[in-house]
């Protein structure tokens, strides 16, 4: 027969390995496996502001290496007539975005939230974008508006796959 600290030793012992346990479940689990996540999650996002942020300057070489050049690119922007498929339609706007008619002036992006595959080849993000620029001098651009992607990792780098622009229904501009 067991005495009072032989039973507490063994209740110990029996806790001690299922909190082991359950730490190395935790520890071992797909979402906290991946090492570099905080890296990753802050490249991501210089991703996704440089994918705006890119117009201030006119860094065309930047926008190319942040979006994916095949038919996987899709965009849904808050108008009917701009949805862009594929890598040449979106190539297609540079002439408008390069013309020195078109000036970048400004971008908000708040409220950016980021999440990544079990297999951390894939993120996606929601965020409030403000874009805004001028066209011939006369103010342009999208304030408040809703905007979510996803990104792919390819060869090492993450490129924008998909991306999404609205506005709310009580908040659409007129």
């Amino acid at each position: 027969m067991r005495n009072g600290s032989q039973e507490g030793m063994a209740m110990g012992s029996a806790t001690t390995r299922v909190g082991i346990a359950i730490l190395l479940v935790a520890t071992l689990s797909p979402a906290n496996a991946q090492p570099g996540r905080k890296s990753e999650r802050a490249v991501v996002e210089k991703t996704v502001r440089d994918s705006i942020g890119w117009a201030l300057t006119k860094d065309r070489p930047l926008l190319e290496g942040i979006i994916a050049h095949d038919a996987d690119l899709f965009i849904f922007h808050p108008d009917s007539k701009s949805t862009v498929v594929g890598w040449d339609a979106f190539a297609r706007n540079f002439s408008t975005w390069m013309d020195p008619r078109f000036k970048a002036t400004s971008f908000d992006v708040r409220d950016l939230r980021v999440t990544f595959s079990r297999s951390g080849d894939v993120s996606w993000f929601s965020a409030v974008l403000d874009d805004m620029g001028e066209w011939d001098r006369k103010p342009v651009g999208w304030k408040d508006t809703r905007w979510t992607g996803v990104l792919e990792k390819r060869a090492g780098r993450w490129v924008i796959v998909q991306m999404h622009f609205s506005f709310a229904s009580d908040r659409a501009p007129a």
